[in-house]
């Protein structure tokens, strides 16, 4: 997997957009041929959107569940990961959720230490 698959800015970009199903919807493709080394980051990603999508929704619980599994599953990766601040993402989600903050954005970095 690299980030020249289109899918992964793909999503980003609906993820900026908080278009949260849609970046689920184009990240769970690409999750399907990624290699394995990778489908928990994928997975994370996806349930990233998913915890946003149940929020927006209020959901609460939805949110709760998905954030618990997605941010266990970023744990795996470095925390910054293809270019994606994943723990930074993660913490932004966590405001989302608990502490009434914005949603998060994704910025992608250049990260000597990434894959």
């Amino acid at each position: 997997m690299t980030l020249d698959d289109p899918r992964f800015r793909i999503g980003v970009a609906h993820f900026n957009a908080e278009e949260f199903f849609d970046a689920h919807e184009v990240w769970e493709e690409w999750w399907h041929e990624c290699p394995p080394e990778d489908r928990r980051f994928v997975q994370s990603l996806i349930q990233a959107a998913v915890s946003l999508y149940h929020w927006g929704n209020a959901n609460a619980a939805g949110a709760a569940k998905l954030f618990q599994r997605g941010s266990e599953k970023a744990a795996d990766y470095p925390s910054v990961y293809y270019g994606l601040p994943l723990a930074e993402l993660w913490t932004g989600v966590e405001a989302t959720l608990f502490h009434a903050a914005v949603p998060p954005r994704i910025v992608l970095v250049t990260d000597p230490l990434s894959p």
